[in-house]
């Protein structure tokens, strides 16, 4: 049986009481000869023990392993499971996949033994009110839902590293705009600016330099990036020095990529309280995880404290959270902002309009006067047509539609979908066109909703969708008005209630 610490501990105790070895030694459950021995040593069994130099078994790897240090020296970046593979191959023999792991950890013993050295990464001292550094999140895994439909966005999370105040709004994308908004949401929140921001390498906020491109007297990134205008006139706009990390060193800006983390895993935990990640609008969304952030910066107040009083006062206004560009209307009725295109209505065709451009939606002004607002649509070389936009000359023009670019979007849900492969079948594909055409136009002209219901009708029966069934369905009928009887009023009621009121 082995003497443990325990019992040492136990009888070292009972030799300051009495120093009486035998009865020391009993009540510490050990024989005599084992506590003289303790004793004499003044020691713990765990400090006796000797390294074992011996192996248990034999080491498998110990005829090729002078091939194996060779070649990692020669490559220091080789993974062992590689070089492991390469064994296997040259000696299928002699190895088999279950020794991997422990090749791995002979690899990883010889590594930090004689291996090369590493990189070394410092921690930084953070001083109060210094930077503020700013990165983009996906949020999509919190499952959020608006009205029932997935809500795909991203966070524009801004960090003060010295007291880990945060600050996040929503967006859609990597945009100049969503950095523009989020930036300034987290700046005039605070009411004072830090010396610096520093952001990683986001298209927002730097681009690659080209060959003979002047980045400018202190507006250059890093090696090979620049600073975007749009970027250097919102740090100018509100005082602070722009920064960004090296080119593949995320670590630079770990802080703020450790808080996105974080703030993530709140989020969660307020979800599962919530009970429900549905929320009826963005605007409910955004003041929900305003309030998530509001709770979570009253713990870093003190730290707050010290960095507010360090750093610069607000003092100009906030700049608009959107970009205004000027484009000519196509005779496609068409746009094309951002690399993507989107229709207008055609009586703007040949038009100049001037559309502002937000993260998450276009606005088109002609003259000053606002003509419509659309979604904005994610990455390059999409498109959205409204079907209400060209329809009137689609349906002059119907020899168009079989090889319209831009097809699949006049088909604005299944239903329609469903509709035009049904008058397939029905008609010759020329007829089948013109006939969907109408029903395209009536919905225009009438409300979506209603020939909806006028084709799932249809469908039911087992008819085909005639642009004329169709009509006589979803027309809007006169209403009807309810005959109401007009009561015959007796006037000597009256007289009889002033009857009671006199003295």
């Amino acid at each position: 049986m082995l003497t443990t610490d325990a019992q040492v501990r136990r009888l070292f105790e009972e030799m300051a009481k009495h120093s009486k070895i035998g009865l020391a030694s009993m009540r510490s459950g050990m024989d005599r000869k084992t506590g003289r021995k303790y004793v004499k040593a003044g020691m713990f069994p765990s400090e006796m023990a000797k390294p074992r130099d011996w192996r248990t078994r034999e080491d498998p790897f110990e005829k090729d392993w002078p091939e194996v240090e060779r070649r990692l020296s020669d490559a220091p970046d080789l993974e062992a499971k590689t070089i492991f593979e390469l064994l296997m191959e040259e000696f299928p023999d002699r190895y088999e996949p279950g020794q991997l792991r422990t090749f791995q950890r002979r690899v990883r013993r010889w590594r930090a033994a004689s291996g090369p050295s590493k990189e070394v990464f410092f921690p930084q001292e953070h001083r109060p009110g210094e930077g503020m550094q700013t990165d983009f999140t996906w949020a999509t895994e919190l499952g959020i839902t608006i009205c029932g439909e997935p809500f795909a966005h991203m966070l524009c999370h801004s960090v003060l590293p010295y007291s880990n105040w945060e600050w996040a709004s929503v967006c859609r994308s990597e945009s100049m705009s969503a950095l523009r908004k989020g930036v300034q949401s987290a700046v005039f929140r605070l009411g004072r600016v830090a010396k610096y921001h520093q952001t990683d390498h986001s298209t927002a906020a730097t681009h690659k330099l080209k060959n003979g491109e002047d980045p400018g007297a202190g507006k250059r990134a890093s090696a090979g990036r620049g600073f975007n205008d749009e970027y250097i006139s919102l740090m100018d706009h509100l005082g602070m020095e722009p920064r960004t990390i090296k080119v593949g060193a995320k670590e630079q800006n770990g802080d703020v990529e450790a808080a996105n983390g974080a703030l993530k895993r709140r989020l969660e935990q307020h979800l599962l309280v919530r009970g429900r990640r549905d929320f009826e609008s963005v605007e409910e969304y955004e003041t929900w995880l305003s309030g998530v952030l509001k709770k979570a910066n009253v713990l870093r107040s003190k730290r707050l404290a010290e960095e507010l009083a360090m750093m610069r006062p607000l003092s100009v206004k906030r700049l608009p959270e959107y970009v205004e560009e000027d484009f000519q209307v196509s005779s496609w009725s068409t746009i094309r902002v951002k690399c993507n295109s989107y229709s207008v209505p055609s009586r703007l065709i040949g038009e100049k309009v001037k559309v502002r451009v937000y993260d998450d939606r276009l606005e088109v002004y002609y003259c000053g006067l606002h003509q419509l607002t659309m979604e904005r649509l994610l990455g390059k070389k999409g498109h959205r047509i409204n079907y209400r936009h060209i329809i009137r000359s689609l349906v002059r023009k119907p020899g168009a539609f079989a090889r319209y670019k831009y097809r699949d979007d006049l088909f604005p849900s299944l239903v329609f979908r469903k509709a035009y492969d049904a008058l397939q079948n029905f008609f010759s594909e020329r007829k089948a066109d013109m006939e969907y055409l109408r029903i395209l136009h009536l919905a225009a002209g009438t409300t979506e909703a209603e020939v909806e219901a006028a084709l799932e009708l249809l469908f039911e029966a087992g008819t085909a969708p005639e642009a004329d069934e169709v009509k006589a369905l979803a027309a809007p009928r006169e209403p009807e008005l309810p005959e109401l009887a007009v009561p015959q009023v007796n006037l000597n009621d009256y007289d009889a209630l002033l009857t009671e009121v006199r003295p």
